[in-house]
């Protein structure tokens, strides 16, 4: 499956993917799916920060987007980043997720990075873990009830990749 660089053209296929994981699941804590101008000015600021975001395609259709964003502001984080990987749901168990956490990896690696960190929510289905333990992460830690969605306390698992 291709992985490419993602344009603002992929944006309202990234929205559509992000809104169903938004308003179906407790994998992101956002409560209301972002629109296609807020997208807009999230690629934007991914791009600027000269970070990754990527999508995958199978015959010509986008079936999921990754990308990296700044863990902190302040210039000591510079060279750690957040990871967010999300599938179609039509695409889960396909290897799109392995396949764009590994090229946003690589990705990080060639934007001389240091560190990724993933923060997953605890949602009680093991795969979004296991896919990035697999790709090398480690686990870092763990935040106790600090998010509730769809009326559950949920924790978050912090994980961590060196990159270098």
């Amino acid at each position: 499956m291709p992985t490419r660089a993602a344009t603002p053209s992929d944006l309202p296929v990234v929205a559509e993917i992000y809104a169903h994981y938004v308003l179906t699941s407790v994998a992101t804590f956002e409560l209301d799916p972002p629109d296609e101008q807020e997208w807009r000015r999230r690629f934007d600021a991914v791009v600027a920060a000269g970070l990754p975001f990527l999508v995958v395609e199978r015959d010509a259709e986008v079936l999921g987007y990754a990308y990296c964003a700044p863990w902190k502001t302040r210039p000591a984080y510079a060279g750690t980043v957040e990871d967010s990987v999300y599938v179609s749901p039509t695409a889960v168990g396909t290897g799109c997720g392995t396949e764009l956490l590994h090229a946003l990896l690589d990705a990080c690696r060639a934007a001389r990075l240091r560190e990724v960190i993933a923060v997953i929510a605890d949602t009680g289905d093991p795969a979004s873990v296991e896919l990035h333990r697999r790709l090398g992460f480690v686990d870092a830690g763990r935040l106790v009830g600090v998010g509730v969605k769809h009326g559950r306390r949920l924790d978050t698992l912090l994980l961590q990749c060196s990159l270098a």
